[in-house]
């Protein structure tokens, strides 16, 4: 225990010795001085570098090289920079930040040395959505993006994306997120910066004008139909992120009366005070929001994650208001598209519904599957039309933006519900027909969190070592997709499930599908034993996970 204090310490006081924050490097002192006591806190945030994962560098705002701070990001820009230099990218660096604790401050750290590279570097007029970074990347032909956000984590939280523009991404990684060799070669350079006093830093970069916001806009509002019905009454909650401005704007410019605002939820706050998870998916985040769609008499509940670009849907029922699966509105959103006559390849990812295969086999559009995130879904082909995945990430422009968009997608759901309103018909009536056509197509995921990420490794351990034979008492067959990801698929006769390591948090996930036949029509039926097989699954998969 001795040797591993003095290993930490010594590691803390090299860190302190070059830690540019004095926020910071105060916090790590405290912690020093509160040696051995604080030996299990400094262990955690010295037990590595944080990594570009699903999507790029998040951890918590602490000190340390585990976590997000302004030596991490001052490392992470200058090995950026310096892998661009190297690649002979030329253009400037578009900077964009959400409403989080830090960002700015991480924004304009980043451009302080890429002006002290020598590289112009170019941010966001303000805190503004993820999409409008992915979109200033291509719009303003840039050698690569940063969006300093940590999306839908706790507030605890920051991180970094990378986008690469067209030089380095090609046709299909333009204004997309990093993907191998890219990152490891970032990384790589990362850790050989050496001593952070010795980063040049310059100026903390230009400002851009709210004409690139405008042209975004503009751009967006052109998703919908010139010709589609624009009646409709929608409620919306930004979370207490980026949105709020935004996508009122956005449905005003195409032509939508604006939307009812949640007042609690309607600034940015970093500390997302009305929300136990500021993730639209999470138990209890759509009831403020669907209230108000109560109270306002509302055909539509909409809410975007903290930074945009995710949107989650609730419809009203007899039962009361429903929030929408992301399959549900990935596979409405994909059958309007076609049904628009939006050519191209339809694409998700392997922890998403397999219901859109089948939509694009009837319909006789090209499909494509993909590993998880949104770095692969929009290099499925130089032919994307359509991208999403199940946790509520859409992307319904890839001209716009390359990345999910949850701005772009708001509207297009907000175009399919006028329609179906003018017909006295709402998103429930389609899914119902789409399931009549299809089979009912019954989703869900079982998750745990855990505080040793050992635990994570033993249980895919496990279900490699001894995969159940069978699930529903149906005979499964096992797919590892090591070492292209760390996935194991167990699929049998109308049965799917997925199990991966989540990407961004100290979590496994299984991944649940049932496909249910519907007879007579009875899509209600089918629901029914749809869900009650689901619940089943949960438990046999839980048991096979050897985890709970």
């Amino acid at each position: 225990m001795n040797l591993d204090v003095e290993r930490l310490r010594a590691q803390a006081e090299e860190w302190l010795a070059d830690d540019p924050d004095l926020i910071t490097s105060s916090e790590l002192s405290r912690l020093l001085a509160g040696l051995p006591g604080t030996a299990a806190d400094l262990a955690d945030r010295f037990s590595g570098p944080l990594t570009f994962g699903t999507a790029g560098l998040r951890g918590p705002l602490r000190a340390g090289p585990n976590g997000m701070n302004l030596a991490v990001v001052r490392a992470a820009a200058t090995g950026l920079v310096r892998w661009l230099a190297g690649q002979g990218a030329t253009g400037p660096l578009v900077i964009g930040y959400d409403a989080r604790h830090g960002s700015k401050l991480f924004a304009e750290e980043t451009a302080r040395v890429s002006t002290g590279a020598g590289r112009r570097a170019l941010l966001l007029p303000g805190p503004l959505p993820t999409p409008v970074l992915a979109y200033a990347v291509r719009k303003l032909d840039a050698a690569a993006g940063v969006m300093v956000t940590a999306s839908h984590n706790p507030p605890q939280d920051n991180g970094y994306k990378v986008y690469l523009g067209a030089q380095l991404g090609g046709v299909l990684g333009a204004g997309a997120q990093l993907v191998a060799p890219a990152d490891a070669e970032i990384e790589a350079a990362i850790r050989a910066v050496g001593p952070l006093a010795d980063v040049p830093l310059g100026q903390s970069g230009e400002v851009l004008g709210p004409e690139l916001l405008d042209g975004y806009l503009a751009a967006a509002a052109g998703v919908v139909d010139a010709d589609s019905p624009r009646e409709l009454a929608v409620a919306y909650t930004p979370m207490h992120g980026v949105g709020g401005a935004v996508l009122p704007a956005a449905f005003t410019r195409a032509g939508f009366a604006a939307p009812a605002v949640v007042p609690l939820q309607a600034e940015p706050d970093p500390d997302f005070p009305t929300v136990a998870f500021p993730n639209p998916e999470e138990p209890g985040a759509m009831d403020l929001v669907t209230a108000l769609a109560r109270e306002v008499g509302a055909d539509l509940a909409i809410a975007t994650d903290p930074d945009a670009d995710r949107c989650a849907v609730a419809i009203p029922t007899p039962a009361g208001w429903r929030t929408l699966r992301g399959d549900e509105v990935g596979i409405l959103l994909a059958d309007h598209l076609i049904r628009r006559g939006v050519r191209g390849r339809y694409a998700t990812t392997i922890v998403s519904s397999s219901m859109l295969r089948a939509l694009c086999e009837k319909r006789g559009v090209p499909y494509g599957e993909t590993l998880t995130g949104f770095k692969w879904i929009v290099r499925a082909g130089e032919d994307l039309a359509f991208g999403y995945e199940e946790a509520l990430g859409y992307c319904v422009a890839p001209r716009i933006a390359r990345d999910k968009d949850g701005i772009t997608a708001a509207l297009t759901v907000a175009e399919l519900a006028a329609g179906l309103r003018s017909e006295l018909r709402g998103l429930g009536d389609r899914l119902d027909e789409l399931a009549a056509e299809f089979g009912c197509y019954v989703t869900d995921q079982l998750a745990v969190r855990v505080d040793d990420l050992s635990e994570i490794t033993s249980a895919m351990a496990r279900l490699r070592a001894k995969p159940p034979t069978t699930l529903l008492d149906e005979p499964v067959r096992v797919e590892d997709l090591l070492p292209a990801a760390d996935v194991v698929i167990l699929r049998g006769d109308g049965l799917r499930v997925v199990v991966r390591p989540s990407g961004t948090e100290p979590k496994l996930k299984a991944y649940l599908e049932v496909v249910e036949p519907v007879h007579d029509g009875d899509v209600a039926a089918a629901r029914q034993l749809g869900s009650a097989a689901i619940s089943a699954l949960r438990t046999e998969m839980a048991a096979a996970l050897g985890i709970w």
